[in-house]
């Protein structure tokens, strides 16, 4: 998946206050979802209890309704495991494949 310069400003900074709020988790990649093509899923690890889930959640829900409202972009945060199940971190910043470099 390709994201436009404004996409990738948003998902970039996005990324950036989820590792501020959220230290534990880890960002896995950008990816288009299941449900289509306008919408972007950011793939992160699990964070470390339910509880920080649901805080996960509902930080991650705000920021798309603002994202949506500002921008018009359908920017999602969805938690897919953590690397005790064997998922692992694609890439330790954000110039990887999804941004076209």
């Amino acid at each position: 998946m390709t994201l436009n310069h404004k996409q990738k400003e948003i998902v970039e900074n996005y990324v950036d206050d989820l590792r501020e709020r959220f230290p534990e988790i880890e960002f896995l990649d950008v990816v288009p979802s299941i449900d289509g093509p306008n919408t972007i899923w950011i793939l992160v690890t699990d964070p470390s209890s339910e509880e920080r889930l649901i805080d996960l959640f509902e930080f991650s829900g705000q920021r798309a309704v603002d994202i949506l409202d500002d921008y018009g972009y359908h920017i999602l945060v969805q938690a897919v495991g953590n690397n005790k199940n064997g998922v692992t971190r694609k890439s330790e910043n954000m110039s990887h494949a999804a941004f076209g470099e």
